[in-house]
């Protein structure tokens, strides 16, 4: 009879047998433990077996199997998409110029990156990245210019209407 940890109820498992512990989520596989995932799949092994064998997740293994079925390869497949045209120093350089004056236009801006950092970008790419920060070109709300003529002719007129109701 085997007496090993897979035959063992769940809460009776040691430590290192836990699946939190078997593998970060952000991990990627090496193409040494993807082989083996395979090979256990085409000799009928279950994804159960396989996950406890490699000591990999159940989704991992499922997620490897999947993959090999549909593309017939398990190789990383490059990423889906354009790359960034901004780095994170690109980004940082970018946040801080604006920080440094709000009135700058895109142009500006995108020829400061260029003698700074060496980025070639165009104005709307600029703008672009801004708006991800958060940063958005608004103009400031009109507001009535309050002279000291004008603030003494409206202080009673607001007196008179303190009390007002609709």
């Amino acid at each position: 009879m085997d007496t090993g940890v897979y035959n063992q109820p769940l809460g009776m498992q040691t430590a290192s047998t836990n699946i939190g512990e078997r593998m970060c989520r952000s991990q990627e596989l090496s193409d040494s433990k993807r082989g083996p995932v395979i090979g256990g799949h085409l000799g009928n092994k279950s994804i159960r077996d396989i996950s406890w064998l490699l000591n990999i997740p159940r989704s991992a293994v499922s997620g490897i199997i999947t993959k090999w079925k549909q593309l017939g390869t398990t190789a990383t497949q490059p990423p889906s998409g354009r790359p960034c045209h901004m780095t994170g120093r690109g980004q940082h350089m970018l946040k801080r110029t604006v920080r440094r004056s709000r009135q700058l236009s895109a142009e500006s801006i995108a020829k400061d990156l260029q003698t700074w950092c060496g980025l070639q970008m165009s104005p709307t790419t600029v703008r672009r990245e801004l708006h991800g920060m958060g940063f958005h070109g608004r103009a400031a709300a009109s507001k009535p210019s309050i002279t000291k003529c004008n603030a003494k002719r409206r202080m009673p007129w607001c007196k008179a209407r303190r009390h007002w109701t609709l």
